[in-house]
Order: structure tokens, then C-alpha cells, then sequence
């Protein structure tokens, strides 16, 4: 299970997101949602532990974050121009178990290509990530994800950008991995599609707005309220306490 408590980050005194607290409970498949600028992305690095909170505490129960979390990036944040063969990024997902001196087994370098023919990409490992579409490039994370075989894995934006079939053959994926008991959060913008595959929806606008199952967190009233609180809030709000806080 992941929990959150009181958790408040901010950049400076600047919020970003503020006092969120509630739990990711295990096996869950989770969509965050909210207006730009509300603070999903900051949540979700602030759970992977890329960044610090302000106040309160992300807790792991059961494994420490290092072996429990998986953490895929929006991929415009992602430099696509090193040198790299498709098949050393997969490697690279299976890095904690083998250690950054470990070698390329022969066990390896067949979960390489299992990997990549899960992702629709059969024969690509010899390729160079750079020489890659958009679409193709984003399967190739997934099976970085797959070697990691985290229980719970935190996407950010996972389908943005890609076409109809990529976004149709990874979302088979992460309902794979939910079928198989993994913990799935994922920032998204398509609320059709979350409606439709996602059983649990964190509504944010710097607060939560809305936590529960899906329904009732899309409920209009809820989506009524989340643009004039993320305005009201600003890109440039200064975090302060509440009274009591």
C-alpha cells in the first residue's frame, strides 16, 4: 500500500500541491486527473522520491520504495538523443537486481526479447533509440518496466501523443499488470478513458478534490468546482498553512 500523509509540496514557499493525504491501496489502478498546473506530475515525482516534500510523508508499506516503485516519465522530459540500442534501455530495467557491475546474462538478453515482443517490437533490440518514432519509443519503456517487475508502477501521461494502436496495446498492458496484482497511478487527460478502464480517480487542483471510485470522483459537481480552484490558486500561489495547519 502507498500513503499519503498530509503531504504538502511546494517549490520555495510556492505550493504545488497541498495537503494531500490518502492511500493507493494494493492491486488498485488509479487515474490522476486534474486541470495543468494542478500538481499531478509534482505528485507523482514526489511518490517516486524524486522530490522532496514541504510537509507531511509518502509511506511504503510492506518494501522500501527502492524495490516497490517503477516510475515512467512524461516523454518529452526524456532525452531521446543518446546513444543507446533498444535492447540495453530494456536491460537496463532489470539494473536492481543485477547490480550496476552485473553482466548481460543469457537469461538477461531473453527477457530483453520477450520483453520487446510483449511490446509489439520483435527483432528491434538492435536498434538505436534515437531511431525511433514516438510510438515505438514508448513500448520500448513499457518493457523497461516490464524488467523491473515493480508492484507498483507510476506513470505520467503514458499515452499522450501516441496513436490510436499504441495507446490500445499498452493500455492492454497496464490492465495486464492490474489483472496480475500490481498497484497501477497514472496521470491522464483522456477522461473517457478513464471512465472506462480506470476503477479508482484522484481528482486534483493542488488539493484533492475528489478520491474514490471513478464515478463518484467525475461526478459534475466535482469537475464543476476543479477549474475556478485551480485558477484561484494560481500558477504562482504562495503555499500557507491552514488556520490550525
Amino acid at each position: 500500500m502507498v500513503e499519503l500523509e498530509d503531504l504538502t509540496v511546494a517549490y520555495g514557499r510556492r505550493a504545488a500541491v497541498r495537503q494531500v493525504s490518502g492511500r493507493f491501496e494494493p492491486g488498485s489502478m488509479t487515474a490522476m486527473v486534474g486541470p495543468n498546473g494542478a500538481g499531478k506530475s509534482t505528485l507523482l515525482k514526489t511518490i517516486a522520491g524524486l522530490l522532496r516534500p514541504y510537509r507531511g510523508q509518502v509511506r511504503i508499506h510492506g518494501m522500501d520504495r527502492w524495490r516497490a516503485l517503477a516510475y515512467l516519465p512524461q516523454i518529452a522530459e526524456i532525452d531521446r538523443s543518446f546513444p543507446i540500442t533498444v535492447a540495453d534501455t530494456v536491460a537496463a530495467g532489470a539494473w536492481r537486481r543485477i547490480g550496476a557491475l552485473g553482466g548481460v546474462t543469457a537469461e538477461l538478453r531473453q527477457e530483453v526479447a520477450d520483453a520487446l515482443a510483449t511490446v509489439g517490437l520483435a527483432g528491434f533490440g538492435a536498434r538505436s533509440m534515437d531511431e525511433l518514432s514516438g510510438g515505438q519509443f514508448q513500448r520500448v519503456l513499457f518493457a523497461r518496466l516490464l524488467l523491473q517487475a515493480a508492484p507498483v508502477m507510476l506513470l505520467d501521461e503514458p499515452f499522450h501523443a501516441m496513436d490510436a494502436r499504441t495507446t490500445a496495446d499498452l493500455l492492454a498492458l497496464l490492465q495486464r499488470w492490474h489483472r496480475e496484482g500490481c498497484t497501477i497511478v497514472a496521470v491522464l487527460h483522456d477522461l473517457d478513458m478513464v471512465r472506462r478502464h480506470f476503477p479508482q480517480t484522484l481528482l486534483l487542483a493542488r488539493e484533492v478534490l475528489a478520491w474514490g471510485p471513478t464515478a463518484d470522483a467525475l461526478d459534475a459537481r466535482h469537475r464543476h468546482v476543479m477549474e475556478p480552484m485551480a485558477v484561484d490558486w494560481g500558477a504562482e500561489a504562495a503555499y500557507r498553512p491552514r488556520a490550525g495547519g
